[in-house]
Formats: structure tokens, C-alpha cells, sequence
């Protein structure tokens, strides 16, 4: 191992500065993980910051000739593991490649390095009346590079679709060293196979990912928010089924339970928790007299599933602080103890079923499980908490994680909607998956890392 790590980073030493080649094991510890609870972690033989697609086409050419794995990193905000190191891997940290290389405002495109972060595309973009829809929670941090990964979504995404839908091209370095454009800048076009639909989701396993375009639109109209308190998670889930079924299209449509609720007031002091046990909160953006008749719609479905009051906004100050809380639940939760994170999707008419399955998983565990979800596209993301230390509860936090899975899966749902499915989430791939779907994941695999070095035992 040590000749090993002797050559391989000597040939990297060759492209990229040694400052930037990063072996102090503590450092080094603190760049080998996302935010995922209770994913293994490997011990990197170095972390290389690399500025370049030139430099991290030799990095992974360097581990290409000596066998040795490959884990590219972004801002680290992952939840599935997806990020984590591997033994004797060498880390690529991609968060100095923070550069918006073009917006062009007539194609409604822009061109960014994969370590700018969403917000800052999204307040850049703003500047030519354009924007850029996906928006993770976490997009005060995360990077596009990271969004890619996973294919993420966000709050936004009922309406306006995920990071998949505004990919138009990717330029990437493939486990064997090759430095690639694949897509287009067009509007259309269906000329060969979609590789960047492809690789939007893959988790770093086809490739590094250098440069991203991205589709954008026009700045949406003011919205007008509506919010409805729920004393039962299932009624809200309820009013989300029936405000589908209404044909109803929200720009958002989000829940937060009375678990999350509690903790953000516990942080931020909001009041929130006194008035509800449940918040469901849409936005509807359609302009002028639509916009008035959809959110009156809306309204009305609130009330129909058991809203205990429900309102639409005369105040927009107040309407983004009750989108702030949905933003502040995860970190709040985390104050608390150990947050084990899903994000189970199951389809909009299986909501409230879905909801009530969770809340008798977290009483026959005897665990907390708080809740928020993307609620208008079936995405939930049960947050199963445990006390710091508390080994029994850490073993129930895990058999009620898999039992959620395969709740989902039984109501026609999927394993992960946005977060990806790194180690978490690998058992639940494959019951989900059939054998020759996973053949198929494999073969795509082999052909774009042969050597098998990009972020291996990810995924399959």
C-alpha cells in the first residue's frame, strides 16, 4: 500500500500542485463523508483539491494506471453516503471548480464548473430576469456538481420537474481517463443515446463530472402561498391527494409535522408548533386572475381533507418565514441527536396511506420519527431521530429505516427521489430492482469504468 500510495500521488504531484494534494489524516478525515447518518467510511490515501478539468482528468488517469478508487466530493451535503470514501480511494474535491462560465440570456442557458453552489447560480441567473429551477433544500450549500450526482430536486420541483429535466450537456473524465462532452446547447435534439440523462443521477460511477450546462426560464410571477394546519399527519396527506385529484398544479407543495415544527421553534423561536401539529404550504405562481382562482382552489382542498384552519397569504414576509421553517426542519432535527434521513416517493394517491404506515413503524419501534416532504410529487422524507449514545435505539432506527423502504416499495413507490442511493439505500435497490434491470445497471458500468475505480460500491 505504501509504494502504491508512493505512485500514485507522485503521478499526480506532476499535474497538480503538492499544496493542493491534501494528506494530514485530520483534514483529510473531515473531506471522506457526506452528512449521511451511519454510512461506512473509508480511509482515503489523500484528498486532492483539484481547480481543473485538466487536473482531474490526471488524477483519474494516475488511479486509472495503479488500480487505486476513485470518490469525487462536492460540498459534502449529501444524505445516502454517495460521497463516502473508500479504503485506499483518492478524493476529488470539487469545490474550487467554482466558476460561472456563462449565462446566455437569448438560449436561456448557463454554463457553470460543478462546485458553484445552487443558490449562487440561482441569485446570478436573477440578474437577466432567469432562473434556475431545482432548488434542494440544501441549495444554500450544495453544488451543482452534487445536485447532478443525485438528480435533485426541491421544493419547487412538483411543478417545475428535477436536475434531470435542465441538463442539456456534461463534460466529464470516465474511469479510463478520457475527457468527454456529451449533450448539446440546443433546445432539441435526439441525435444517439441520452448520456447526460445518464450520468444525471449516477452518483460519480460514470464519470467525474467538469462542467455542467444547465436550461433555464424566465423569472416566475410573485406567488401567492397557502397554508392549512392539520391535526393529523394523515389528513394532510389526505388534502395532498385531493388537491391532485382537483388537477391542481402547485408550484410547491410542502408538509412539515409537529416533531419538525417543535424543533425549529426549540431553535429559531418561530411559534409555529403552538398553532398546528401539521403545516401543508403551497405556492402557486400562476400570474393575475389564475393565480387568485388556483390558490382559491387550493383553499378549498385544505379545507375538504380536515384543514383545522388554512389561509392564503396577504403577507409575503410572513409566507417565506413559514418556507424558511420547512428549510431550518433538517438542521433543527439535528440538534436533537443523530437524524437517520429517507426520501421515499410512492405515488400522490398512496400519501396518506404512506404517512400513516411511518406513524405506526415509529410507534411499533419505539422511535421519533419526524416528517417533511415534497408532499405534491409523493417524495417524503421521514426522519427517523435517536439520542446521541443510545445503542438499542440505534439498532430500532435502522429496522424501522428498512421497513419504510419496503412500505414504499409494497404502495408502488420508489427507494429515493432525489438523495440518491449511495450505501444506504443498496438493499433497497435491489428489491426493487429485478436481476436483469441490476444486469443492465452493470453492463453500462463496465463500459464507462471498465477498471470499475469511480466511487465503487456505490449504487450496485
Amino acid at each position: 500500500m505504501t509504494s502504491v500510495r508512493s505512485d500514485v500521488l507522485g503521478d499526480i504531484a506532476a499535474h497538480v500542485p503538492d499544496e493542493r494534494i491534501v494528506r494530514d489524516p485530520d483534514v483529510v478525515s473531515g473531506l471522506s463523508h457526506d452528512e449521511a447518518e451511519w454510512a461506512p467510511v473509508g480511509v482515503p490515501l489523500a484528498v486532492v483539491r483539484a481547480e481543473s478539468s485538466a487536473e482531474v482528468q490526471a488524477v483519474v488517469r494516475a488511479c486509472h494506471r495503479h488500480g487505486v478508487p476513485v470518490v469525487a466530493r462536492g460540498a459534502g451535503t449529501g444524505l445516502s453516503g454517495g460521497a463516502n470514501a473508500v479504503d485506499g480511494c483518492v478524493v476529488v474535491a470539487l469545490d474550487r471548480m467554482d466558476r460561472i462560465v456563462e449565462i446566455d440570456p437569448l438560449e436561456r442557458l448557463a454554463v457553470v464548473q460543478p462546485g458553484v453552489v445552487n443558490d449562487d447560480l440561482r441569485a446570478a441567473v436573477a440578474e437577466h430576469g432567469l432562473w434556475y429551477p431545482p432548488d434542494p433544500a440544501s441549495s444554500p450549500w450544495s453544488t451543482i456538481g452534487g445536485n447532478v450526482a443525485t438528480n435533485a430536486g426541491g421544493v419547487c420541483c412538483v411543478k417545475y420537474g428535477v436536475t434531470r429535466d435542465y441538463v442539456l450537456a456534461v463534460e466529464m473524465v470516465t474511469g479510463t481517463g478520457e475527457l468527454v462532452r456529451l449533450g448539446r446547447r440546443t433546445a432539441k435534439g435526439v441525435a444517439g443515446y441520452d448520456l447526460v440523462g445518464l450520468v444525471v443521477g449516477s452518483e460519480g460511477t460514470l464519470g467525474v463530472v467538469t462542467e455542467v450546462t444547465v436550461r433555464l426560464r424566465p423569472l416566475p410571477p410573485p406567488a401567492i402561498t397557502v397554508a392549512g394546519y392539520f391535526s393529523s399527519i394523515v389528513d394532510a396527506g389526505r388534502a395532498v391527494r385531493i388537491v391532485a385529484a382537483a388537477g391542481l398544479m402547485p408550484a410547491a407543495l410542502e408538509l412539515v409535522d409537529r416533531h419538525c415544527l417543535r424543533a425549529v421553534d426549540a431553535w429559531k423561536n418561530m411559534g409555529l408548533s403552538v398553532d398546528a401539529d401539521v403545516i401543508l404550504l403551497a405556492r402557486l405562481d400562476e400570474p393575475g386572475a389564475a393565480g387568485q382562482l388556483a390558490a382559491q382552489r387550493t383553499l378549498a382542498c385544505f379545507e375538504e381533507g380536515g384543514a383545522t384552519w388554512a389561509a392564503c397569504s396577504t403577507d409575503e414576509t410572513e409566507a417565506e418565514a413559514l418556507f424558511a421553517a420547512r428549510r431550518l426542519a433538517y438542521p433543527a432535527l439535528e440538534r436533537l441527536g443523530p437524524v437517520l434521513t429517507e426520501d421515499v416517493c410512492v405515488p400522490k394517491a398512496q400519501v396518506p396511506r404512506m404517512l400513516d404506515r411511518i406513524e405506526r413503524t415509529a410507534q411499533r419501534h419505539r422511535i421519533t420519527i419526524a416528517n417533511i416532504a415534497h408532499a405534491g410529487d409523493g417524495n417524503l422524507h421521514p426522519l427517523i431521530i435517536t439520542e446521541p449514545g443510545d445503542e438499542a435505539a440505534r439498532v430500532r432506527a435502522r429496522a424501522a429505516f428498512d421497513d419504510i423502504i419496503a412500505d414504499a416499495l409494497a404502495l408502488g413507490g420508489t427507494v429515493t427521489g432525489e438523495h440518491g442511493v449511495g450505501l444506504l439505500k443498496r438493499p433497497g435497490l435491489v428489491a426493487e430492482l429485478s436481476p436483469a434491470v441490476i444486469a443492465l445497471h452493470q453492463a453500462v458500468k463496465d463500459a464507462l469504468d471498465p477498471a470499475g475505480i469511480l466511487n465503487p460500491g456505490k449504487i450496485l
